[in-house]
């Protein structure tokens, strides 16, 4: 089968499609015929090996393991010993390193629904289930709560925006003139352009800030929000990680960030809310798979709308 494969750290135009095994299938997992996946910047990180932490857990000189791309939706075409909630012939999606290919195993899976296509279910994996673990578990959001989306037109931000307002919360979505329409059609009750305006200094409070960006300095941050307000931290740089640790200890107010945890209860919660059209994938564009570098570099620009998809 083709994948795309890393040997070695560097920009992306060193990938390209290459023949490898089919991959086996373990008791508790499935194997897919991957028909679309999506690109995040986990993908361009782990390929440059940046940051350093990157390296090392994941190979210091090189990759360990080079095989890219994690979100993938797809048919089952078999099915292990101990798997009993889809079978071969379904159509799923879901998350598994490797994704970049025309097959890929993993046990995190789950059904797919028939009202969505292949491409938007294949940009779920890491992004949505970002979104709505930062929404959800760490911001804790409650209907008629004030919540601000800082990156609200990017991958993770798009879904934020959708499952908060799926909460009930009234939404502020903060992104640049050319998204305020797609981030109001999303279900923002507010936007912000932040070409013309910072919400760290427009005197309003919110209960919850998702920060995808990471392009304020905390304590910025802290004054956008309520006494007892949480700041969810999503992206943004390493540098600011020692202040994260502490001012939790000293302020009323929550601060933290959070590693998604990719779960088959998550991406069946997902599927729920696109059955139920309450969340509705925003592609940009769409790339097959020997343009997998293509879609890497423009992911890497930064000025992506939504989810950047790969067609297999």
């Amino acid at each position: 089968m083709k994948a795309i494969v890393a040997h070695r750290y560097g920009p992306p135009e060193t990938l390209r499609p290459e023949e490898v095994e089919k991959p086996a299938v373990e008791p508790d997992q499935v194997l897919v015929r991957v028909r679309a996946s999506s690109v995040n910047p986990y993908d361009w990180h782990m390929l440059r090996g940046s940051p350093f932490l990157v390296r090392l857990s994941g190979g210091l000189l090189k990759p360990k393991n080079g095989a890219l791309g994690v979100d993938a939706a797809g048919v089952v075409e078999a099915v292990g010993a101990d798997v009993t909630h889809v079978a071969p012939g379904d159509e799923v999606f879901g998350a598994r390193n490797g994704a970049f290919a025309e097959y890929v195993s993993g046990k995190n899976f789950v059904p797919k629904p028939a009202r969505i296509s292949f491409e938007q279910a294949g940009t779920l994996g890491i992004a949505g289930i970002t979104a709505l673990q930062a929404v959800r578990d760490k911001g804790r959001v409650k209907a008629g709560q004030k919540v601000l989306v800082n990156g609200a037109a990017g991958g993770v931000g798009t879904f934020a925006v959708q499952i908060a307002k799926a909460l009930g919360a009234d939404v502020t979505g903060v992104c640049s003139t050319r998204n305020v329409d797609l981030v109001r059609s999303i279900g923002a009750e507010r936007v912000v352009d932040y070409t013309v305006a910072d919400y760290t200094r427009e005197g309003q409070r919110y209960d919850v800030i998702v920060d995808c960006i990471g392009n304020h300095r905390l304590l910025a941050n802290r004054r956008a929000l309520t006494a007892d307000g949480t700041l969810v931290i999503v992206g943004g740089p390493l540098r600011r990680l020692p202040a994260v640790l502490v001012l939790p200890l000293i302020v009323r107010q929550r601060i933290g960030f959070f590693i998604a945890k990719i779960n088959r209860d998550d991406l069946s919660v997902l599927a729920d809310l696109m059955e139920s059209g309450q969340v509705t994938p925003v592609i940009d564009r769409a790339y097959p798979l020997s343009e997998v570098p293509e879609a890497i570099a423009y992911l890497e620009e930064g000025h992506a709308r939504g989810k950047v998809v790969i067609t297999v």
